[in-house]
């Protein structure tokens, strides 16, 4: 589960800041969201990359996300991760195996990419948004400082497109020092997902190994 967390958690910075306040911030965060929670099937392109505490970069990881309120799949070189909004498929392609699990509701604030976005309502303080050119693409840029109750991470940044309004990198350093950045492009809202796109399929995937750790 952490290294599925750090994947997806896991959602060359260079310009110049001006003056805004935190409502704006909040402001910012509050339209991004509204707009996610209300697309009835969003499709986007993403990368992330992990870096440990000593600065040392892993291979990045790209793939597809198929997004539908709290469910969503995740399509991986390494693995394909399916969650009907209760219940959370993990298909490991090197050893054909599908982990199947109920996460927690903690859990979840990790894996789910509408509860990821969501995160800044609860748990963090919001600082003044500076404008940053991110893979030539001119953004609000928003820092988040957990509270002194959340153990988890030490910041989370994310970067909004001022075009679109859609966020389109976030990066997260984990309380031990661990350093997810998301980049997200190919953004798409148009889409009308089924339910059993986030189901995983047995009959598709002759001869896997089902372990239940419910």
């Amino acid at each position: 589960m952490k290294k599925l967390t750090f994947l997806l958690l896991i959602f060359s910075l260079s310009g110049y800041t001006f003056a805004q306040n935190t409502s704006d911030a909040r402001a910012l965060l509050d339209k991004a969201y509204s707009t996610y929670e209300a697309s009835n099937g969003i499709r986007l392109s993403f990368k992330a990359t992990m870096t440990d505490k000593e600065g040392v970069a892993y291979e990045p990881q790209s793939g597809e996300a198929y997004i539908k309120g709290d469910k969503f799949k995740l399509e991986m070189e390494a693995m394909d991760v399916w969650f009907d909004g209760k219940t959370q498929w993990v298909l490991m392609k090197d050893v054909n195996e599908v982990n199947v699990s109920a996460p927690t509701t903690t859990e979840i604030a990790s894996i789910s990419p509408l509860a990821l976005l969501g995160m800044y309502k609860t748990g963090f303080t919001l600082k003044a948004p500076a404008s940053k050119t991110i893979n030539g693409r001119s953004t609000h840029l928003i820092d988040m400082v957990p509270a002194e109750g959340n153990k988890d991470f030490k910041s989370i940044t994310a970067a909004i497109d001022k075009e679109s309004g859609h966020i389109i990198e976030v990066i997260l350093v984990m309380a031990d020092g661990m350093k997810n950045k998301i980049d997200i492009s190919g953004y798409n809202t148009n889409h009308q997902f089924s339910d059993a796109t986030f189901t995983f399929d047995k009959n598709n995937h002759p001869g896997v190994e089902i372990v239940d750790l419910r």
